[in-house]
């Protein structure tokens, strides 16, 4: 099932179906379209550009849930190998909502955890919507400690609306498995990176994202609640296009927002058009990045590693006795 288009880029698409009936019709009668097809081409790039250069907060909400985006399976396909699958938290079931395993980057030994979303409502159902129980995040803090048991890089792939808030995710501690992966990433005394590569939303993003390293990709967001929730709160309107926009302006969630006020340490450059326009080169960046960042942390002793880590967070935020 196609995802569908957002607004803005209604014009984009327009002219990449112009350009593919072009090259359908040269092709049913064998013509040469070079010529025609240069500068349609050219303005295609040119307006791709203009478009992603001046989204607004709430538009990059829009990209950042878009389901042709990458999710942490393409990654892990694309920019990583060897990947093994490991499940379930030893303690109630798999959660199809977090995955999470060993592989390889660029030749060394990770452990790669992240949110999994659906593009489908058949996959959406299985991976809950990208919304994982308390069994999710108890499975990554296992694999999390199994990579420090054996010194084994960690690598995170935020990518949820938030926590599953059900009856049966309260009963079962959703709270303190979040704050249990809180305290234990805080302590962990192996490297950890993060990157926010869709929606990270609230503390259901944030039970994966305690680390030295924290990325965005240029068009994800990370908060503390929806736009439609804190329109919701705050103004009683959660649906319309003005209180939501409103709410994305106010809560500072872009990369690069959240670049100046050093909550997150780099934004990760998207290919033009977005992530969703070219999942092969949105992964060889991030692996680029990870791989960079990699190597500077791993000269760090455990004990400086966890001294930083916990500084760099009780840096973040102001507050007035």
């Amino acid at each position: 099932m196609a995802a569908p288009l957002l607004d803005f880029e209604r014009p984009i698409a327009d002219l990449e179906r112009q350009i593919d009936e072009l090259r359908r019709m040269a092709g049913d009668q064998d013509l040469d379209v070079a010529a025609e097809l240069a500068p349609l081409e050219q303005k295609l790039q040119a307006l791709r550009v203009a478009i992603y250069r001046d989204l607004t907060p709430l538009q990059r909400v829009q990209v950042a849930r878009n389901a042709k985006r990458p999710f942490t399976l393409d990654y892990i396909r694309l920019a990583f190998t060897d990947f093994v699958e490991l499940h379930g938290d030893r303690a109630f079931r798999e959660d199809a909502a977090i995955v999470g395993g060993w592989a390889r980057l660029d030749g060394e030994t990770v452990m790669v955890i992240g949110h999994q979303r659906g593009r489908d409502t058949k996959e959406n159902i299985k991976r809950n919507f990208g919304m994982p129980h308390p069994e999710g995040y108890r499975k990554a803090l296992r694999l999390m400690k199994l990579a420090e048991k054996f010194q084994v890089p960690i690598i995170t792939l935020i990518d949820t609306p938030g926590a599953w808030a059900g009856l049966g995710a309260e009963e079962r501690g959703q709270s303190e498995a979040i704050a249990r992966n809180l305290f234990e990433m805080s302590r962990l005394e192996v490297p950890i990176l993060a990157t926010v590569i869709g929606e990270g939303g609230s503390g259901g993003a944030l039970a994966l994202g305690v680390a030295d390293r924290v990325f965005m990709f240029e068009n994800a967001v990370y908060s503390v609640i929806t736009v439609e929730g804190c329109a919701a709160i705050l103004w009683k309107d959660g649906k319309s296009p003005e209180m939501r926009d409103k709410a994305a302006s106010a809560l500072r969630i872009t990369a690069q927002d959240l670049f100046d006020l050093r909550v997150i340490d780099e934004i990760i450059a998207e290919p033009i058009g977005g992530a969703h326009s070219n999942h092969e080169a949105t992964a060889a960046s991030l692996k680029e990045t990870l791989v960079r960042h990699l190597d500077e942390l791993r000269k760090l002793k455990p004990e400086r590693l966890v001294r930083r880590r916990r500084e760099k967070f009780l840096r973040m935020g102001q507050f007035i006795e």
